[in-house]
C-alpha cells in the first residue's frame, strides 16, 4: 500500500473468519470453520497473523500511531473545552481508546496483524457480534470514556459519530453488517503491509460471496483502496467542529472465480 495509507475504518460482509469489514444478513453468528481454514492458511502465507489477547497493548499502540493525526480520532479530543489540556493528557487518552477498541475486538472478533512489530494491524468484528454489550463495555474497559472524555467529546463520540456511522452503514449496506478498522504505523508504510492484511479478509469475504464496507478521511486513500476493488458510494460529514470531518464510504463487491465461487481477492500488488 502506498505509505498515504494510514488509517481507515473497514467493515466487511462475511463471517468470522473474514479485517473497522462489513458482514452479511443471513450468516451464522458462529464461526465459519471452513472458511476461517481458508483464512488461516492464506495468512501464514501472505505474512499475516492472527493476535491473541496479550497482544492487545501492543497492536494498540501500533493503532495509536496510525491514527494519530486522523481528523476522526482528534476530533473527539481536540475540543473547546480540552483547550486547556495538555498534548501527553490528549495522547495518552488517544492511546486508552485504542486499547479499549482493541481489546474489545479480541475478546468479540478477530485482530491480525502484518509486519515484524504489528506495523499494520487489523481489527474485525463479525457479524452478529459487537463491542457494545455490558460485560464487553466493563471488560476492554470502553466504560471509562464516559469519565474520560471531555463533555464536548463524549457528544460527538456517542451524540454524532456512532449514530453517524451506524445509520450510513445500515443506508449503504442494507441488512448486511460487520465492520472492521486497519491502521499503519509511520515506521510499517509503503511496504505492503497493509495491502496484506485488506486481502487476507477480503480474501475470506470474496469465498463467503460477501461485500466489504470502508471508512475513510484521508482523500489520498480513495485511489489506492480503489486499486484494491472498493468503490465510493457516499461521503459524510462530522459537524460538530468549526470544521467539518469529511468522511468517503466505500464499497467492494467479492470477487468471483469461474463458476460463481468466492476467490481470494482479485487485485493485484
Amino acid at each position: 500500500m502506498d505509505k498515504s495509507t494510514a488509517a481507515a475504518a473497514l467493515t466487511i460482509t462475511a463471517e468470522k473468519p473474514a479485517v473497522t469489514a462489513t458482514a452479511n444478513p443471513k450468516m451464522s453468528n458462529q464461526p465459519n470453520n471452513s472458511g476461517m481454514a481458508s483464512g488461516a492458511s492464506a495468512g501464514v502465507s501472505s505474512g499475516v497473523r492472527v493476535l491473541q489477547l496479550s497482544e492487545w497493548k501492543e497492536a494498540a499502540a501500533s493503532l495509536a500511531e496510525a491514527f494519530a493525526d486522523d481528523h476522526t480520532c482528534t476530533y473527539f479530543l481536540n475540543t473547546a473545552d480540552t483547550a486547556h489540556w495538555t498534548e501527553q493528557k490528549k495522547w495518552a487518552l488517544h492511546v486508552k481508546m485504542m486499547e479499549y477498541i482493541v481489546y474489545a475486538h479480541l475478546l468479540k472478533g478477530l485482530v491480525v496483524s502484518a509486519g515484524p512489530n504489528y506495523d499494520c494491524v487489523g481489527l474485525w468484528m463479525p457479524p452478529g457480534e459487537n463491542m457494545d454489550d455490558y460485560l464487553t463495555i466493563f471488560r476492554s474497559g470502553m466504560w471509562r470514556l464516559n469519565y474520560q472524555l471531555s463533555w464536548e467529546g463524549k457528544k460527538r463520540f456517542f451524540s454524532e459519530f456512532l449514530p453517524l456511522l451506524h445509520d450510513t452503514k445500515a443506508q449503504v449496506l442494507a441488512e448486511r453488517d460487520n465492520t472492521i478498522y486497519i491502521g499503519t504505523r509511520p515506521s510499517g508504510r509503503g511496504k505492503g503491509y497493509a495491502r496484506k492484511v485488506i486481502e487476507y479478509v477480503t480474501g475470506i469475504a470474496d469465498a463467503a460471496g460477501r461485500a466489504c464496507y470502508l471508512e475513510s478521511s484521508n482523500e489520498v486513500n480513495r485511489v489506492i483502496y480503489g486499486k484494491l476493488g472498493f468503490e465510493r458510494r457516499k461521503i459524510v460529514y462530522l459537524q460538530r467542529a468549526e470544521e467539518h470531518v469529511e468522511l468517503d464510504i466505500m464499497v467492494r463487491e467479492p470477487v468471483l472465480r469461474k463458476g460463481g465461487v468466492g476467490g481470494r481477492g482479485g487485485v493485484k500488488a
